[in-house]
C-alpha cells in the first residue's frame, strides 16, 4: 500500500482522528513545497487558506461521524496553500482507513486544478463576451448562468434571472409545452439549432415577444449535464424578410403586368393582321397573314401562360402546347374526325428563353402538318410528343402518318419561311433536329437543358 501511494501522480496525505498528518507522498511535497519532515506531525489545517481553517475541524469531524468514501469535488471550491503562501484551486477524495489500535484514519487524494479553473474562467470569460444572449441551464430547467447580452436582450438584472425556471423568458402560450421539449432533448442531447422549422419567440421583462433563433449545447460538469443556449434576437431580420417578400411580391405584381400588357399587345397585332387580310383578295397573301397570325398568337399564349401562372420564370409547357393545338385546331377548320391529334407530353417547366423559341417552332410544325400532310379530305393522326430525359435532355417530336415531303424538297435550301425557322431556332436553342420524310413524317429535337 505504501508503495502505491508513493506512486500516485496525486498528492496523497493521511491524518490520524485529531487531523495530524501521520504520512505524505512525493506529490505532496511538490504540490505543497514542503519536505515530509515539515508536514509530518502537523495538523492539517496547515495546508488550507486561513480564510477557511475555522471551519475545517468541524468538517473533519462530521466526516469522521460519516465515515465513507467521498469521491473529489463534493460541491464547494476547495483551495489549498503553498508553503509560500500562495493558494491555489484542489478537488479532494476521501477514504476512510480503520484499524483496531489507533481507530480511524482517513486518506486523502489531492488533484491541482489550477489548469481546469483557469479554463472555465476562459469559457466564462468568452461566454460574457459573446455578442448573443448566452444562458446555461440544469437539468430541471433552472437558471445557473447568464451574460450582459442576455441582460440586455430581456431586460432582467442577472441576480433577477439565477435559480429562476427557464420558461420566465418565454411566452405564456408557449411555456406549458417548453418542459416537454426540453426533456425530449436532454434525453437525446447535441449540439443543434432550436426550433427546427418553427418560428420562435422570447418575452422581455416587459412582456413584450420577440423573435429568436436559438442554438443548444449540452456541456457536462461536475454537477451533471448543463445545457448552453446561444439567443440572437431576429427582429431586424424579419423585418429585412418582410421587406423583401414585400419588394417580391410588387415585382411579381409588376412581372404579371407586364406579361399581361404584351399579350394584349400581341392581340392586338394578331386582330390587326386579320382585319388586313380581310381586305385582300389575294389567298396567297392572305395564308401568309393567317400563319403570321398563329406565330403571334403563340407567343400571345406563353404570355397569357406567365400572367395566369405563379412562377413568372418557368412554364408550363404542357399546357400550351394543348392551348396551341386547339388554337391552331380553330384556325385552319380542323376537322377532328378526319384528322386527330394526339398529345403526349411530360409536365415539364421550362425558361421563358427556351419556351418561346420552341413554342414558334411547334407552331411552325404543327401548322405544316395540318396544311399539308391530309390533301383531299385524307385522315390520319399528328402525334406530338415532349419528354424529359435522364440526361437532361428534352425530347420533342412532331410526326404524322400523312403523305410526307416530297422527295424533290430540299429541306436544307428551302425557301419555305416555316422550315427555315425551324432550322434558325433550333440552333437557337442549341437544339438538335432531325427530319424523317415520311412513314411518318416526324421533326424530332433534343433540347439540352441546363441543369
Amino acid at each position: 500500500m505504501l508503495l502505491a501511494v508513493e506512486a500516485s501522480p496525486n498528492g496523497m496525505i493521511m491524518t490520524d482522528c485529531g487531523g495530524k498528518i501521520v504520512m505524505v507522498n512525493s506529490a505532496t511535497e511538490k504540490l505543497f513545497g514542503y519536505t515530509r519532515q515539515e508536514l509530518i506531525g502537523h495538523s492539517v489545517e496547515k495546508l488550507i487558506p486561513e480564510r477557511l481553517r475555522h471551519n475545517h475541524p468541524n468538517y473533519r469531524q462530521a466526516y469522521l461521524n460519516e465515515s465513507q468514501t467521498r469521491s473529489m469535488g463534493h460541491g464547494r471550491d476547495l483551495y489549498g496553500l503553498h508553503k509560500n503562501g500562495q493558494e491555489f484551486p484542489i478537488e479532494v477524495g476521501l477514504n476512510p482507513v480503520k484499524t483496531e489500535r489507533d481507530g480511524t484514519f482517513v486518506l486523502a487524494a489531492i488533484v491541482d486544478i489550477t489548469d481546469r479553473k483557469h479554463a472555465e474562467e476562459m469559457i466564462l470569460l468568452a461566454v460574457e463576451a459573446s455578442p448573443n444572449g448566452m444562458v446555461m441551464t440544469d437539468q430541471q430547467g433552472k437558471i445557473i448562468l447568464v451574460n450582459s447580452t442576455t441582460e440586455e436582450l430581456f431586460g432582467y438584472k442577472r441576480q433577477e434571472l439565477l435559480g429562476q425556471s427557464i420558461e420566465i423568458l418565454i411566452p405564456v402560450a408557449h411555456r406549458a409545452h417548453h418542459p416537454e421539449l426540453r426533456n425530449e432533448y436532454l434525453e437525446n442531447p447535441s449540439a443543434r439549432a432550436m426550433g427546427h422549422g418553427r418560428d420562435l419567440y422570447g418575452l422581455d421583462k416587459n412582456g413584450k415577444e420577440f423573435p429568436v433563433e436559438v442554438g443548444l449545447n449540452p456541456i457536462q460538469t461536475p454537477r451533471g449535464r448543463m445545457v448552453l443556449a446561444s439567443v440572437i434576437d431576429i427582429t431586424e431580420r424579419k423585418q429585412q424578410e418582410a421587406l423583401l417578400k414585400s419588394a417580391l411580391k410588387e415585382k411579381e405584381i409588376l412581372l404579371s403586368e407586364i406579361h399581361h400588357r404584351v399579350k394584349n399587345n400581341l392581340q392586338i397585332i394578331d386582330s390587326l393582321l386579320g382585319m388586313q387580310s380581310e381586305k385582300l383578295p389575294d389567298e396567297t397573301t392572305v395564308s401568309v397573314l393567317k400563319e403570321s397570325q398563329n406565330r403571334v398568337k403563340s407567343m400571345a399564349l406563353i404570355h397569357q401562360i406567365l400572367y395566369e401562372s405563379l412562377d413568372f420564370s418557368r412554364i408550363d409547357f404542357s399546357s400550351f402546347i394543348q392551348l396551341l393545338t386547339d388554337n391552331l385546331s380553330i384556325s385552319y377548320a380542323l376537322d377532328a374526325e378526319k384528322i386527330v391529334i394526339a398529345i403526349d407530353a411530360d409536365q415539364v417547366h421550362l425558361p421563358i428563353d427556351i419556351s418561346i423559341p420552341l413554342a414558334l417552332i411547334l407552331n411552325e410544325l404543327c401548322t405544316n402538318a395540318m396544311k399539308y400532310a391530309f390533301p383531299r379530305d385524307r385522315k390520319g393522326k399528328i402525334k406530338i410528343y415532349l419528354k424529359l430525359q435522364t440526361s437532361g435532355q428534352l425530347l420533342v417530336s412532331v410526326s404524322d402518318n400523312g403523305v410526307g415531303i416530297p422527295g424533290d424538297l430540299d429541306i436544307e435550301n428551302t425557301t419555305s419561311l416555316g422550315l427555315q425557322l425551324v432550322q434558325l431556332l433550333s440552333e437557337q436553342i442549341s437544339a438538335e433536329l432531325t427530319i424523317h420524310r415520311k412513314k411518318p413524317t416526324c421533326f424530332t429535337l433534343k433540347v439540352p437543358l441546363q441543369q
